[in-house]
């Protein structure tokens, strides 16, 4: 494990390490300014904030098949500097036509559109870049702080937003988008990896057959595992009933319970630093429990966390301190379980999968993942405006329940295919 631990102490790591904190803080600035921009600046309803949540996702079934393909054929980290770019740039747009007096809801989904395009390549390059600053021992340990900072992000973004709000108008908070994508970039631009270069493939005579079967043999390589193809549909079932809950929280408490944004930041932001517990602690977890173990149990608990979402809705008009207690709970258990979940399945598959199929095995998994949420988004603005906020999320809460079940049986099924992870060899 030592071997391990000083090797995410490396420099390419952890410049690597540092750029992909800053896309988080910019990426936490924005899921929360964008639809306070749609609820507070352009008066938007649930079928508009899920309409503009829709246009951030429904790029992953439009490009996200072809992505992989492409990004296995790109530089990952190249790739990841222009999407960071291109984000930078039309988030910046926001304050400046808002400046103007010509923002729109129009203009907040072709931004959400071009935003959710450039995630797609980011995310893809992302999560098949990994294992080319590190060793395959040193996988888990790697996901584990890369996910530790995006916690704290997810923690220190919102709650820091919320307080801004208070100072300056939201489409104004995205321009710390824009910078926060630049010095990504920056960092980026800094790290070395072990990636076959494009000009040595060619020197070496490598032929890349057409697009259209690169893109079929990532698809029928997640299909084929039995490992990948349980992790895919769970992770894909959990994300659309995640998706309806959190699609309503800030009309949950903005309207329904009427508690402001400052609050809805300090709710979202303390509730998250479950997730960094879980980053931190989950290598003493995973020397304990099995891989499996941890993500059936992440999974359950995360359903069992989000049943205080609706309860807290049915409090509207109780004083404040419930509510918000309530939430607060929620968003750290649902966060810690779920960081538990998505270090130990992200690193299973990183191990499972051959590096030159990386970002096609990453992008059929979220063609499916992603590709659910602007439905989830859609049906939740419709179920919310027709059956009411509080309803949908319950709706969210027992469906959420599902996403267990392709799990069981899993430890079997990771041994027979890809062997025990090095910290079960350690504690065999």
């Amino acid at each position: 494990m030592s071997s391990n631990v000083s090797e995410v102490r490396t420099g390419r790591f952890l410049r690597f390490w540092t750029a992909q904190t800053f896309s988080q803080v910019g990426q936490r600035f924005g899921l929360l300014a964008l639809p306070v921009v749609a609820i507070e600046t352009l008066d938007a309803g649930s079928k508009e904030v899920g309409y503009l949540t829709a246009s951030l996702t429904v790029c992953y079934l439009l490009v996200g098949l072809p992505a992989g393909a492409w990004v296995d054929r790109w530089s990952k980290r190249a790739t990841m500097i222009r999407s960071a770019v291109v984000r930078a740039v039309v988030l910046a747009l926001i304050p400046v036509l808002w400046l103007s007096d010509h923002l729109t809801l129009t203009w907040l989904y072709a931004v959400g559109i071009v935003v959710g395009v450039a995630s797609v390549f980011f995310d893809v390059a992302y999560q098949s870049y990994v294992p080319f600053i590190v060793s395959d021992d040193a996988i888990e340990p790697a996901n584990a702080r890369l996910e530790a900072s995006a916690q704290i992000s997810a923690a220190g973004g919102p709650a820091a937003a919320g307080l801004l709000l208070k100072v300056v108008s939201a489409p104004l908070i995205l321009a710390v988008d824009a910078v926060a994508y630049v010095v990504c970039a920056g960092f980026l631009a800094t790290v070395k990896d072990s990636e076959p270069s494009r000009r040595q493939e060619k020197s070496e005579g490598v032929q890349r057959p057409r697009l259209a079967n690169d893109i079929l043999a990532g698809v029928q390589f997640v299909v084929r595992s039995p490992v990948i193809r349980r992790l895919c549909i769970s992770v894909g079932v959990s994300n659309f009933f995640a998706t309806m809950v959190m699609t309503l929280t800030p009309l949950l408490i903005l309207r329904e319970l009427e508690l402001g944004t400052t609050v809805m930041g300090i709710v979202l932001g303390v509730g998250t630093l479950g997730g960094l517990l879980a980053a931190v602690t989950l290598p003493k977890v995973r020397t304990r429990l099995s891989a499996g173990t941890v993500m059936a149990g992440g999974l359950l608990l995360a359903g069992l966390s989000m049943v205080a979402f609706p309860v807290a809705g049915s409090l509207a008009g109780e004083a404040a301190a419930l509510p918000v207690a309530l939430l607060i709970l929620g968003q750290f258990g649902m966060t810690w379980s779920a960081v538990m979940f998505n270090i130990t399945q992200v690193s299973v598959r990183q191990r499972a999968c051959p590096k030159d199929m990386l970002a096609r095995m990453n992008a059929s998994i979220r063609f499916v993942i992603w590709g659910s949420m602007p439905l989830a988004a859609v049906v939740a603005g419709w179920l919310g405006s027709h059956a009411g906020v509080v309803t949908c999320m319950w709706i969210g809460v027992v469906g959420s329940f599902l996403t267990a079940l392709p799990i069981l049986g899993m430890d079997r099924l990771i041994r027979a295919e890809i062997g025990p992870a090095p910290t079960e060899l350690q504690n065999a």
